[in-house]
């Protein structure tokens, strides 16, 4: 880190506040912000929605639109006062040397121009380049980015890529002109978690070979960890702490930064014996901000008459000039004490079998030309021969990426689509072909779905109350509508929200209490089943907490097989079972939370765990990166679906994992593989993650 500190910053940021004006009133949005990137460094900015981030971003763009205006502090490139400068010296700025990432690539491509055009515009603009010369750094940087084909991809179009390649085309876009900072939003919440460790090393590798400086903004601590030298961590509009990697997460100083890591689920963290903290309260609004410290309602450390009697400055730490914290009582507190244990649970006794999937097959027939149709039609494999059980009181969890098949067999199992072969059973009674409308009331009853974004699955025009009401008219609970009122606010206490929010309108909810909401409704029949389909990825990290805490004592109590479908291995690791790791409609793996998590592996197992991002800097994680996208369900590989990415397949002799889709191989007890290497290859297998006792 020496040779950041003694270079003059790239970008600095000091005492900035920047506020949104309404008719109604100034909100205001960031306050006192102070944050500098030196050459060549990667800053990470973390927090939860709603905290700024963004808008410090915007407002090194000086892009705020018609409302947004910065009301204090500066913000210096290179020396240069951003707010001093005309909008033609901005334009000049801007895309050559500050480029910005967007969380969604289509947002920045132009879906009526060919990705080699979109591309040589930017130094043609920028550098006075000739074509030519812009041409031949398209293709240098397509392959920089590592896609394949460069010559294919510059003639293609943004519809034609996958959202991996888009957003690689992106990253290529911005460095483009070889900008000395990138400020990247979010680059790869949208992505898969092995498409996503691609590109944090990729945008890694080039940040050094291209010396570029990054200022990185994220909600998740373990990107940051892979990604930046030094963090800044924000709350409600303004940085409460900021050092080195190693500062803020071995030797933190803030009570928000500590109550942000208990509510992840780090390695260790069991939902039974060390169940995850929780942060109490709400996050508050802009115009409705406590005095003192913004995180004091919500602290253990919370102090009345000194926390609240003025605003809190940024204070150094003593020893550390780089390294501050917005706390009255940071040299107070003792930041080495035990964690305070969430409450210890009893687990659930894991009862009978109530879900069989024996065989299960769901091909689609779609037209080969599908914009214009006609012609040949080709057949999309989205499940091949799914076999499984769930029990009562088990989380079974569904892992893999996009489009290998796991919405598709939930979409089944829901009666939203009917099984093309073999047979799902609940209760021993067959429901694999019978669609949702011709199932019984109690069938339906008895599996239901918690959505992946709780903003969609609410009816905006009716009260939280009366859309759980009308669940319970569906399901016929009760004799009456005041038997049905207090089932309903029974259901609000059942998911922790408050009764009066009953006659609260969706709008008027954050997403984590929109998802207790759905929550409610998916148990307003006494769901058997439950189907939670990416529950908690659109939810900040602390809210997650809270509600997957919500999802487990309803468990508990009410004995629910719960069918957790994620990407998210962390969160896997702490709340499953049983893992179920599916790759091209195939189940390649199968086994407890324990066999999954640990070698033998299927080798698209290993390489999920190594892309999975850990917030600890104690955790050595095996470095594997898939090559390659995943192949397209309508043309698979021959053999092993997994064969045209595995880094194993040289271990098997000939040409069998192109000619045969493997068996599934019986591991342990419990405890599946389907591959084809010997039991000598799978003994040599290492552990990808590993808990060190102390940080390097």
């Amino acid at each position: 880190m020496s040779k950041h500190d003694q270079a003059e910053p790239i970008l600095e940021i000091d005492g900035l506040s920047i506020s949104f004006f309404t008719r109604l009133r100034e909100i205001p949005a960031v306050m006192d912000f102070s944050v500098s990137v030196k050459p060549g460094e990667a800053v990470g900015l973390v927090g939860e929605s709603g905290c700024g981030k963004s808008t410090v971003a915007l407002g090194v763009m000086q892009d705020l639109g018609q409302n947004g205006r910065i009301v204090g502090g500066s913000i210096r490139f290179k020396g240069r006062d951003l707010s001093t400068l005309s909008a033609a010296e901005l334009r000049d700025i801007r895309g050559s040397q500050i480029a910005m990432i967007y969380q969604e690539p289509m947002a920045s491509l132009n879906p009526a121009m060919r990705i080699g055009k979109q591309l040589m515009e930017v130094p043609m603009i920028h550098a006075d380049m000739s074509e030519a010369d812009a041409r031949a750094r398209a293709l240098q940087l397509i392959e920089d980015v590592k896609l394949p084909d460069p010559e294919r991809i510059l003639k293609a179009y943004p519809h034609q890529l996958s959202g991996g390649q888009q957003q690689r085309i992106v990253i290529a876009m911005a460095l483009m002109s070889e900008p000395s900072l990138l400020i990247l939003d979010e680059p790869t919440t949208a992505l898969d978690v092995t498409v996503e460790a691609a590109i944090v090393e990729l945008v890694r590798d080039l940040g050094r070979k291209y010396g570029t400086s990054m200022l990185f903004i994220s909600h998740n601590l373990g990107l940051v960890l892979d990604t930046c030298d030094r963090i800044c961590v924000m709350y409600s509009g303004e940085a409460v702490e900021d050092g080195s990697i190693h500062d803020v997460f071995d030797e933190m100083q803030h009570p928000y930064t500590q109550a942000l890591f208990r509510s992840i689920p780090l390695p260790g963290a069991d939902k039974n014996a060390r169940p995850l903290v929780a942060i109490p309260g709400n996050f508050p609004l802009p115009h409705e901000r406590p005095p003192g410290c913004n995180f004091g309602p919500r602290c253990d450390y919370f102090v009345p008459g000194r926390c609240d009697a003025a605003p809190i400055p940024m204070f150094p730490v003593p020893g550390n000039t780089r390294h501050h914290s917005r706390c009255i009582r940071f040299e107070e507190i003792d930041w080495q004490a035990p964690v305070q244990q969430g409450e210890v649970r009893q687990k659930g006794e894991i009862g009978n079998v109530v879900l069989r999937m024996d065989r299960l097959k769901k091909y689609y027939q779609v037209a080969a030309n599908a914009m214009f149709g006609g012609g040949e039609t080709k057949v999309v494999k989205a499940n091949e021969s799914l076999s499984f059980e769930a029990h009562e009181s088990e989380t079974l969890a569904i892992v893999g990426e996009s489009g290998c098949g796991k919405s598709t067999f939930a979409k089944v199992l829901m009666g939203l689509e009917t099984a093309t072969d073999g047979e799902v059973l609940l209760d021993n009674q067959s429901i694999g072909d019978v669609p949702i409308e011709a199932r019984s009331i109690q069938n339906v009853a008895d599996v239901q779905m918690v959505f992946q974004n709780p903003f969609d699955t609410l009816n905006p025009s009716m009260t939280v109350g009366r859309q759980i009401i009308r669940a319970l008219e569906i399901f016929r609970f009760g004799r009456n509508e005041a038997e049905r009122r207090q089932r309903m606010l029974e259901l609000l206490d059942l998911v922790k929200l408050p009764r009066e929010f009953a006659a609260r309108m969706p709008r008027q909810l954050s997403g984590g209490q929109k998802q207790r909401v759905g929550i409610a409704r998916a148990f307003a029949g006494n769901a058997r089943i439950v189907v939670a389909d990416e529950p908690v990825s659109a939810l900040d990290v602390s809210v997650q907490a809270a509600v997957t805490d919500v999802l487990m004592e309803i468990q508990r109590e009410q004995k629910t097989t719960l069918l957790f479908i994620s990407h998210d291995l962390s969160i896997v690791r702490y709340l499953s079972d049983r893992v179920i790791v599916m790759y091209l409609g195939h189940v390649v793996e199968l086994g407890s939370t324990d066999q999954v998590f640990a070698p033998p592996y299927h080798p698209y197992t290993e390489a999920l765990l190594s892309a999975v991002p850990i917030a600890d800097t104690s955790v050595k994680k095996k470095h594997i990166v898939l090559e390659g996208d995943i192949p397209s369900a309508m043309d698979p590989p021959p053999g092993c679906p997994f064969q045209t990415r595995c880094r194993w397949k040289s271990e098997v002799p000939g040409d069998l994992c192109e000619r045969e889709v493997p068996p599934m191989r019986k591991m342990a007890a419990g405890h599946e593989v389907k591959c084809h290497l010997s039991d000598e290859k799978f003994a040599e297998m290492e552990p990808v993650i590993e808990v060190g006792t102390a940080a390097e």
